[in-house]
């Protein structure tokens, strides 16, 4: 596991996730097509961080450049691939679908085959809680049926769980899956709930809070998804035995693919949340109340066992930890 692709590279997750294995020592490559999703200066200011690593190269493309992208496998032998590349967003699907269609499904389908053609060992991919849509039996499980989501962002989460099935299915690609809840920390998404709230509270504005503040999340710390993902790219998976087309699990295959939840197991109601935040800003918000918002669900709970089984680890940050340094970085960041 000594050259890595990690994709996204300029993204929340994967810049992360990058820093970590630069500093482990290892050589990275990333890539990031700088969509203007959100602050592209953000995401600029990331790629710098990166920047000052050793054995860190970053390249400008695009999943849905097929030509760029054979080129860069061929040029490079990677022993594992982690795909954090990804047109994010609930609620933005429901007004430009389309960007999940070439980000999601077609430069998805780029990445597969040339993990399949280059010799990649071991390709690990972002899912989403957002699979489980109408799913309300808690907490989620990665060996539920998850057929029934409720945005697009989440069907093309789920459709990239399929994919790289396929390919291992046919090609014995070993894939592995990763469906994230909630994540947030430093150099966190702007469109993200705690970015967005900070912000606002800072600036004396009204904070939006949906479903009247009935919601509950699994809020993951960054760096406890780090530590998943690491330690699930050292773990290639294998074929499972005990599987059976008469009683399929989702959650394992009788190919080299396996899903996996990183989740904190310990959903907070979001109005607790709130109050946290306010705690460690030492303002109240102003708060306007909404409806819950087409796409979004009301709930989310990791089930965890199979994460811990395989690899040893849950997360373990608290949000009282978890928002203090978020909004540390905010106003180092920004000045505030």
């Amino acid at each position: 596991m000594e050259k890595i692709l990690v994709t996204g590279c300029a993204g929340f997750i994967g810049y992360h996730l990058a820093a970590r294995l630069a500093d482990e020592g290892r050589h990275v490559t990333g890539i990031d097509n700088l969509n203007p999703y959100y602050d592209v200066e953000l995401k600029k200011a990331r790629l710098a961080e990166l920047g000052k690593k050793r054995d860190f190269s970053f390249y400008k493309i695009d999943l849905g450049d097929r030509a760029a992208l054979t080129e860069l496998f061929e040029k490079n032998r990677f022993d594992v691939v982690v795909n954090m590349a990804a047109q994010a967003g609930v609620r933005y699907s429901l007004e430009n679908p389309h960007a999940y269609v070439d980000a999601n499904l077609a430069g998805f389908v780029n990445l597969l085959e040339c993990c399949r053609h280059y010799g990649v060992s071991h390709l690990v991919f972002a899912s989403s809680s957002s699979v489980y849509g109408a799913n309300t039996k808690m907490p989620f499980s990665v060996h539920d049926n998850v057929d029934h989501p409720v945005s697009l962002y989440a069907a093309s989460k789920k459709a990239n769980e399929l994919m790289a099935h396929t390919y291992s299915h046919l090609y014995g690609l070993c894939s592995t899956g990763l469906r994230f809840f909630t994540v947030y920390g430093p150099w966190g998404r702007p469109d993200m709930a705690l970015f967005l709230f900070t912000r606002a509270i800072l600036n004396n504005e009204s904070i939006k809070v949906f479903n009247h503040g009935k919601m509950k999340r699994d809020f993951t710390y960054i760096d406890d998804i780090i530590e998943g993902v690491v330690r699930v790219m050292a773990k290639k998976p294998e074929p499972d035995p005990a599987w059976t087309g008469d009683n399929p699990d989702p959650g394992t295959s009788y190919a080299p693919y396996k899903i996996y939840n990183i989740g904190n197991n310990r959903p907070e109601q979001l109005m607790h949340f709130i109050g946290v935040l306010e705690e460690v800003l030492g303002r109240e918000a102003k708060k306007e109340f909404f409806d819950l918002q087409p796409g979004d669900v009301p709930a989310t709970c990791a089930d965890i066992d199979d994460l811990y089984n395989a690899v040893g680890f849950k997360p373990v940050t608290p949000i009282e930890t978890g928002i203090r340094r978020f909004v540390d970085w905010y106003r180092q960041y920004y000045g505030a």
